[in-house]
């Protein structure tokens, strides 16, 4: 059993518990679940930097990344930077996020907002939708097609819009369907943590132009986004490169201005 398979074992037992405690009525009677959603598709597209800049404490591949910085101190940061969306890992078990992460992000920016998470189940939508989220990620790897398809008509539903993750061709022709704005490609295997930009690269020509192109993980230079660039990608999801140092929101926006000059 890989590390994948223990996250959506996990993940079946929160959520079935969750159900239990907090009703769909009381997420959907949420003052955030009526407010109107930013599109992160339409910022990447018109944005000089398309860098969307990650939170996140741990991860069951490095352990410990920062457990000092403050989700409110990194968001604020982050929108200063110029950051063209923030993603919020929200998994506690095997991230030490949690929804409350997702809150206070959403008091402190108005940028777009993306719940980071593994969604087995459409309560986790509602839940994202009532936390402040403007995009719910769907992994391919952890989902059929049909749900997928449900999930994704969901999110457009309550006016969300979803980043689909793939991490092959497989997965990508398994996945593709109407209804979804952006395709996630992580460079970063789920299953065996590795790390290689080769993956956007090889399936940069596979994905239908329609569609915003986003690289996940692994990138840790402008150089690498110059390249990543020329094969059609608009996004890039960074969060361990920022997250590592004393002042994320700082190492951001000097990033930026890197790139931008």
């Amino acid at each position: 059993m890989d590390i994948l398979d223990k996250i959506v074992i996990q993940k079946r037992k929160e959520v079935a518990l969750k159900k239990q405690l907090i009703p769909y009525q009381q997420l959907e009677a949420s003052v955030l679940f009526n407010r109107t959603n930013v599109s992160l598709s339409n910022a990447l597209r018109t944005s000089k930097s398309g860098i969307i800049a990650e939170f996140k404490r741990r991860s069951p591949s490095k352990s410990i990344i920062n457990q000092d910085a403050t989700i409110q101190d990194v968001a604020v940061g982050y929108q200063k930077a110029g950051v063209c969306g923030m993603s919020v890992l929200t998994d506690g078990h095997f991230f030490g996020g949690s929804l409350d992460d997702l809150l206070i992000a959403r008091s402190a920016l108005s940028l777009p907002l993306l719940r980071k998470e593994f969604i087995i189940d459409e309560y986790q939508i509602i839940e994202a939708k009532a936390h402040g989220a403007d995009v719910i990620l769907l992994i391919a790897a952890i989902l059929t097609r049909k749900e997928i398809q449900d999930f994704s008509e969901l999110a457009v539903e309550l006016q969300m819009e979803v980043l689909l993750e793939v991490h092959n061709e497989d997965e990508l022709n398994h996945a593709l369907m109407p209804g979804l704005q952006m395709i996630g490609v992580n460079n970063r295997d789920l299953k065996t943590f590795q790390v290689s930009l080769d993956t956007s690269r090889l399936l940069a020509s596979k994905i239908p132009s329609d569609f915003v192109k986003v690289s996940e993980s692994g990138i840790s230079n402008t150089k690498a986004i110059g390249a990543l660039r020329q094969e059609g990608y608009q996004g890039f999801l960074i969060g361990e490169n920022f997250m590592v140092t004393q002042d994320p929101g700082k190492n951001a926006a000097q990033f930026i201005k890197e790139l931008e000059s």
